[in-house]
């Protein structure tokens, strides 16, 4: 049959790939990690620092997590070929769906995994702290500002992730003019990593009573939400500390007293805001967390071009600086100035179709960030 012969000349072109995955996994080293931490775990005094087995425990599942799915892998492409020799044999056209049915699973699998491989960096698996800023656009970018919300939003649940609200502040009229929220799941600053920067928005405008086409801006920030207790000096003095009423969703308590904190590190111009707790001192010491996490990311960078690219690129938030454009009228098109990736179905990327962005983010970033020509001519 002709779809036996597509199906074994498909299955062949993913040998190489699968043997490369298995190769950048270093499966043997994690093998031998997986070893010590079983011994490890089973000494009387594991369990005496809590904090420390807790780390180790979560260490030696997904380092198991992953081998496991490797070895699925493999056995799926070699159930996939018997299910092919099968198909020979018996000349059934009825086995055709049911390897297409497994050959889909097999690639999906095999490219989320081979995704996974380019996540190195040192925080990569950890949770994600996402800030949304409207700017230029008045009550349009607040609208557009919504927009992405929902659109991260989206794509966390699509994942499996946990959302939580740090800080929100509604717009004006309509929308929202910032907002910052927490994704927690693993891999997850890993992946929006790639969305620091600032997002161009292009339509006809509901807020603009002669229909004329606008352009709009808001600034997107990414840092993992790391939660050791960093070596980071902070020299109070260098603190402007405000406390406001709290805007938004989150209980009795909101607008009823100044429990928001916004921390303002005056030399970096860093700030980091909190009102999700109930009290104070609780958003106090998470935006202290997160100030500590954002001038470590800071300190690990020595020059210029990587300052930059930790604070996301996000000083102007306007023309010349965006990294992603989405274009409704007159045509429709997201596409990554980066990159060069594009697509032409908006309507799914809003409601959270990221991954074909992510993946090639990643890729890029592993390739040494080479230039995209023409990466700007979206209008």
């Amino acid at each position: 049959m002709v779809e036996l012969d597509q199906f074994k000349y498909t299955l062949s072109t993913y040998e190489t790939p699968l043997k490369e995955v298995g190769d950048s996994l270093n499966l043997d080293a994690k093998i031998r990690r997986i070893d010590e931490l079983d011994k490890t775990m089973e000494e009387p005094s594991f369990w005496e620092d809590a904090e420390k087995s807790t780390r180790l425990v979560r260490e030696a599942k997904n380092l198991k997590d992953t081998v496991a799915e490797y070895n699925k892998l493999r056995n799926q492409y070699e159930e996939i070929g018997l299910m092919i020799e099968m198909g020979y044999e018996e000349n059934d056209p009825e086995i055709v769906p049911e390897i297409q049915e497994m050959l889909d699973e097999f690639t999906s699998e095999l490219d989320a995994l081979r995704l996974r491989t380019l996540l190195t960096g040192e925080y990569d698996n950890n949770n994600a702290i996402l800030r949304l800023n409207a700017g230029a656009g008045g009550t349009e970018s607040c609208d557009w500002c919504s927009m992405l919300y929902r659109m991260y939003c989206r794509w966390a649940e699509r994942k499996g992730y946990q959302v939580e609200v740090l800080d929100f502040l509604d717009g004006e009229e309509a929308g929202i003019k910032s907002v910052t929220i927490q994704i927690n799941g693993e891999n997850a600053f890993g992946y929006l990593k790639s969305e620091r920067g600032v997002h161009r928005l292009v339509r006809i405008s509901p807020f603009n009573a002669n229909g004329k086409r606008q352009t709009s801006f808001v600034s997107c920030d990414v840092m993992p939400d790391i939660e050791e207790d960093l070596d980071i000096e902070i020299n109070p003095d260098d603190l402007r500390i405000d406390t406001y009423r709290s805007s938004g969703a989150g209980g009795q308590h909101i607008n009823k007293t100044s429990s928001a904190v916004r921390i303002t590190h005056i030399p970096t111009g860093v700030v980091v805001q909190c009102q999700n707790e109930r009290s104070q001192f609780q958003n106090k010491d998470k935006a202290m967390q997160m100030l500590k996490a954002k001038l470590y990311m800071l300190k690990q960078q020595a020059n210029a071009e990587k300052l930059s690219d930790i604070r996301g690129d996000v000083k102007d938030i306007g023309w010349g600086s965006q990294i992603r454009s989405y274009v409704l009228q007159p045509y429709t098109m997201v596409k990554d100035h980066r990159t060069g990736f594009e697509s032409g179905n908006v309507n799914a990327v809003l409601d959270g179709g990221l991954d074909g962005f992510i993946s090639a983010f990643l890729k890029w970033e592993s390739l040494g960030r080479p230039q995209v020509k023409g990466g700007q001519d979206v209008e």
